[in-house]
């Protein structure tokens, strides 16, 4: 497949930062230090373009990341036996990236990041910010007190009363900021690592408050993602920024707009084949749905979905469609949405299958497993090496 990508080096021995070498550690952290503050000043980053590794990943499962076995006798196997995936993405709560304010554990990204480094693949990380059910750990803990107003509210789902989860009080600036600085120190740490491809935002539906909030702060909410997507891609010049968009379809416009002046990369949570939300034309009366934005969005921005364990079951959400094939999700994917990465979710009930898939010829022996490698018109070059 023909690419209009550009080749060039990257600064790969940052990940040397971390080896042990106290000498080198040293100079190296002044090094990233120094590019850091040029980067947060307004001033160009030392190196130019985006590294660009678009193909297929495996998504892991919710803590499938922490079982070394699960890993050595699953994932990096099936990596090595299927030469299109390119790497794997890893699903962090806030709460397990900062323990408290400003102190950060990126132990497991590192681990991770080391083993893909070992046999050339990619990571990419994706920060989740709304929990499923009750967890104290989801956010640090700092974030519930009183000065960032509790931090945290419960929600719904749409049109519900009862408690589904928490999410991340966003219109609060204090909590846009401290968010904005995870991302910061994630940039300083893996910005320029060469195997670290790519980080991205959870899904833009915030949930419905069962507490009500002012149209303020609904508003303020989006409003500030759009500022922390800005924070992001300051903080990783060099890598690929993307955010899970799916509902309000009012906010995507103004979303896409920021992403396209940024540089980012547009994702979505679920791929149903049949989900009218998502397919939604639109309108003068109602915006439309995600999906309709990706053919347009095509060599401009990243385009890198997910595919959950309920897309493999069936092609609408409320479970009146009928099961897809691996294949037939692809296709929608490259085809129709031609899109440059997919992240599939590891399932066990799929996962032969969607292996079996990537093994065919046509993923097998194609860059980038057949899907688009043309290099967005937003980046200035893609680091291909």
């Amino acid at each position: 497949m023909e690419t209009n990508c550009k080749k060039k080096p990257i600064y790969s021995s940052t990940s040397k930062i971390y080896s042990g070498n106290s000498e080198l550690n040293s100079i190296m952290s002044a090094v990233v230090f120094f590019f850091t503050i040029l980067l947060f000043s307004g001033s160009t980053f030392a190196v130019d373009g985006v590294k660009w590794h678009p193909g297929h990943y495996f998504q892991l499962m919710a803590a499938a990341k922490t079982h070394h076995k699960y890993m050595m006798d699953g994932v990096y196997r099936d990596m090595a036996n299927t030469p299109a995936i390119q790497g794997i993405q890893v699903r962090y709560y806030w709460g397990d990236l900062e323990s408290s304010k400003g102190v950060y554990n990126f132990a497991s990204i590192d681990k991770h990041l080391a083993e893909m480094a070992k046999r050339k693949k990619r990571l990419v990380i994706l920060i989740q910010t709304k929990s499923i059910g009750k967890s104290e750990t989801y956010v640090p803990s700092y974030l519930r007190s009183a000065e960032y107003d509790g931090g945290v509210f419960a929600y719904s789902g749409y049109g519900g009363n009862t408690f589904k989860g928490e999410n991340i009080k966003l219109w609060n600036p204090l909590v846009r900021d401290r968010f904005i600085q995870l991302f910061r120190a994630l940039g300083e740490r893996y910005n320029t690592h060469a195997y670290f491809e790519g980080i991205g935002m959870s899904e833009t539906t915030p949930g419905d408050p069962l507490q009500p909030i002012t149209s303020a702060q609904s508003s303020g909410y989006f409003q500030n993602l759009n500022q922390v997507l800005i924070g992001a891609k300051k903080a990783f010049p060099n890598t690929l920024v993307m955010q899970s968009v799916n509902y309000p379809r009012s906010i995507i416009a103004p979303l896409v707009d920021t992403l396209k002046k940024i540089g980012g990369g547009l994702s979505h949570p679920d791929t149903y084949l049949e989900e009218m939300g998502l397919l939604m034309p639109g309108t003068k009366y109602t915006a439309p749905g995600v999906y309709t934005y990706y053919p347009k969005l095509a060599g401009i921005i990243p385009l890198a979905p997910t595919v959950m364990h309920t897309n493999y079951r069936n092609t609408k959400s409320n479970g009146t469609g009928y099961e897809p094939t691996i294949s037939q999700l692809n296709d929608f994917l490259k085809k129709d949405l031609k899109v440059n990465y997919i992240f599939w979710t590891r399932d066990p009930k799929y996962d032969s299958k969607i292996l079996e898939f990537l093994n065919w010829d046509e993923q097998k022996n194609t860059v980038a497993g057949g899907l688009s490698t043309n290099c967005p018109s937003t980046y200035t070059s893609c680091i291909t090496e």
